[in-house]
């Protein structure tokens, strides 16, 4: 039963007061947010996470230490079933997003999504299903969407993760603020050499007259070197690698770090260390109460990479970088028996939704990043530092990008 205590520690632990965002710190990015600067801005989705973390030192397969998690998304308030248009765009195919054949083909997300860690998709989806079923959803079969990214600091083959705690991350939604950085499917997640995580950002845009929401949240977790508008943060904070503090039992991980003692005095190359840390991924959903329609949701897909582009990411082979974007416009198209009568943007105004992914991506990756703990330990003592705002604030002073 101590999986139970540690759902309980872990949603309780969501609550706790979290580092500055990046605006907080005075970062001047681009746009106009929503009152939470999170993809809960779109009027109906919610967020809820359930963190798992116990133990310390070697790795003992099926023990820990765990470092994981879930993270749930519902496109539309608990009770509403009501499909939602989507679409999915796969930029490294490094990494797997379940139900998005059915996404592809029929235009429609039907369901929540949920992210996790590599190896547990398959009991979060298991678990997708029959949450749903237990909270009123009626259907003849479904495929849930679950996606994953690779948590290095976690004991990723041991399957910590268990039907309830699924249950208990979509049982969690809410909607206003979301908690960042090391919860739920993000816990043990590195990213851009640093901790990496859960981050999120929205922005409101005119288009044709009427003001849209588009939110953006990211599960953290590729190799790259970080820059933030521009400015090579990460080259510019080389004293904070990944070290170890006791021999590595991976073997994709032997030999490749420092001992932290001696790791404390030297000025480590970050960017070649993100990508020997970049084996996890990112998965990115954007939302919007736009009324786009599926391939105009697969040019936001699209966008979403020219976000995470400026952000450091050069999609390396070993890194799935996936992404889904949905709308809650339309409603009720799913059901119609004959004809639909939908909504749509024209084309030649869509830009502005464009320039708003790109943005709230980059960001999202940011806060993510900023988020994160001090520093985080996992499997084998492996040590990753978070992302310290202070030094962030001077590397962007230097490069004339504050004042």
């Amino acid at each position: 039963m101590q999986w139970k205590l540690l759902v309980a520690l872990a949603i309780g632990a969501c609550a706790m007061a979290q580092n500055p965002r990046g605006r907080a710190l005075g970062i001047p990015f681009e746009g106009t947010t929503g009152p939470n600067n999170a993809i809960t801005d779109v009027p109906g989705v919610a967020v809820g996470h359930t963190t798992l973390i116990e133990g310390e030192g070697k790795l003992t397969p099926g023990v820990g230490p765990v470092r994981t998690g879930v993270t749930a998304i519902l496109p539309r308030p608990l009770g509403n079933w009501d499909f939602t248009m989507a679409a999915i765009f796969n930029q490294n195919g490094n990494g797997d997003m379940t139900g998005v054949n059915w996404i592809e083909e029929s235009g429609f997300l039907e369901g929540p999504i949920l992210l996790t860690g590599t190896h547990s998709v398959g009991v979060v989806r298991d678990a997708a299903i029959h949450w749903q079923i237990a909270r009123g959803r009626q259907f003849v079969f479904t495929y849930p969407v679950v996606a994953e990214t690779f948590d290095s600091l976690n004991d990723s083959n041991g399957q910590h993760v268990k039907p309830a705690h699924a249950w208990a991350a979509l049982d969690a939604v809410k909607a206003g603020p979301v908690t960042e950085g090391a919860v739920g499917g993000g816990t043990g997640m590195i990213c851009n050499g640093f901790k990496g995580g859960i981050g999120t950002s929205s922005r409101i845009v005119t288009v044709g007259g009427k003001p849209y929401t588009m939110g953006v949240l990211v599960q953290c977790n590729y190799g790259g070197d970080l820059h933030i508008l521009g400015v090579p943060v990460g080259r510019e904070i080389t004293d904070l690698g990944a070290c170890t503090t006791m021999p590595q039992s991976r073997w994709w991980l032997e030999r490749r770090f420092q001992p932290c003692a001696a790791n404390a005095a030297a000025r480590r190359d970050t960017a070649s260390e993100a990508a020997e840390l970049g084996r996890g991924s990112i998965v990115v959903v954007a939302a919007t109460d736009a009324p786009l329609l599926p391939h105009q949701l697969k040019r936001i897909a699209r966008r979403v990479g020219m976000g995470l582009a400026r952000a450091g990411s050069w999609a390396g082979n070993s890194s799935g970088d996936l992404f889904l974007a949905f709308s809650t416009a339309n409603p009720g198209a799913s059901q119609a028996k004959d004809v639909a009568k939908l909504e749509m943007i024209a084309n030649d105004i869509i830009d502005p939704l464009f320039r708003a992914t790109i943005d709230a991506t980059e960001e999202a990756i940011v806060n993510a990043m900023l988020a994160a703990p001090a520093q985080m330990t996992g499997v084998d003592g492996l040590r990753i530092h978070g992302l310290p705002g202070p030094r962030v604030v001077d590397a962007m002073k230097k490069y004339g990008r504050m004042k």
